[in-house]
């Protein structure tokens, strides 16, 4: 038996949450619009002036052209600058569940994870857990000739560094959102199944207007989703999973490389490129999360995670 009924979800019980699913997620839906607003509109601001004059050399204002409109868009907002100032903005993200989850949800802000014992040793440990998964999959990549990789020249170490910073405002975000509002609320009333698959498909969709985004892609960042979920839920606290997504992100982008989830190449310390024409392995435009390989790299951690979880409840 696995034990999947981690304190944080009982804690969440003590909330005004509806006991109905689809409540459940007609409010996150509404929460993450609220989020995507506010998250948007300082970078919407710095961006705007750029974005106007490039569809005005290309005549897009007087002839619209979506998919030249979202391919200029997509090049201008990935710019440092702008990228760079969105990665910081979805700070936003992190205080409004967090709000959200304590003034409307009424339940106190360790329900979401926010513990303070073994904080920096499990944050740490989610580190050192990113950095090996996103090394795993790119050294297999290599191995099986899918990839190369090599060191960049001229590398500017400063703006990786504000990358960095992003990533780790990043992470943390989208991790306080799915898992610990999104996912505990569902874990409070429904199946820790429901809480938890609900809660990665809920993530894996927010990505399908990345682009590169296809079904294999879906089901790398469902299953990334399910593995932050059970990785959670074994050590129940948000600080590990917030590690692993921050710099999952910022090593597979600023040091390997990759374009992380569409968003194109970056500065970085290596470039990995590929060698195979196939997008199932390479993953395409959307970057690694797309190839075969994450799709085993993630089974295998998920795996990994659950044996622990049925060791912890053999032990307990």
């Amino acid at each position: 038996m696995l034990n999947l009924k981690p304190k944080m979800f009982e804690e969440s019980k003590k909330s005004t949450a509806s006991e109905n699913l689809i409540a459940n997620i007609i409010a996150f839906a509404v929460v993450m619009l609220i989020i995507t607003l506010a998250e948007s509109i300082i970078p919407a601001m710095m961006s705007n002036s750029e974005l106007q004059q490039r569809f005005l050399e290309e005549g897009l204002l007087e002839n619209s052209d979506f998919n030249k409109m979202m391919r200029i868009s997509t090049e201008v907002n990935m710019k440092p600058k702008y990228f760079i100032a969105t990665l910081l903005c979805t700070g936003f993200g992190t205080l409004i569940s967090m709000i959200y989850c304590r003034f409307i949800e009424a339940r106190y802000l360790t329900s979401m994870g926010m513990r303070k014992k073994k904080a920096g040793i499990h944050y740490l440990q989610g580190l050192v857990t990113g950095i090996a998964l996103m090394t795993a999959i790119v050294l297999l990549s290599v191995v099986f000739r899918i990839n190369n990789i090599a060191l960049c020249a001229n590398i500017n170490f400063g703006l990786i560094g504000l990358y960095c910073i992003g990533f780790l405002i990043q992470g943390m975000s989208e991790e306080f959102i799915f898992r610990g509002y999104f996912m505990n609320t569902l874990g409070a009333n429904h199946s820790p199944v429901i809480a938890v698959s609900v809660s990665a498909t809920a993530f894996s969709l927010m990505h399908i207007l990345n682009p590169g985004y296809n079904f294999l892609v879906f089901i790398n960042l469902t299953l990334f989703g399910v593995f932050a979920s059970v990785y959670m839920i074994y050590f129940d606290d948000i600080w590990g999973v917030c590690a692993i997504h921050s710099i999952w992100n910022f090593t597979q982008g600023n040091f390997y490389g990759i374009s992380v989830s569409g968003t194109g190449n970056s500065e970085s310390v290596f470039r990995t490129t590929a060698v195979s024409n196939s997008v199932i392995l390479t993953g395409g435009d959307f970057g690694a999360e797309g190839s075969i390989i994450t799709t085993f790299v993630l089974a295998i951690a998920i795996a990994l995670v659950l044996y622990k979880l049925s060791k912890q409840k053999t032990d307990s």
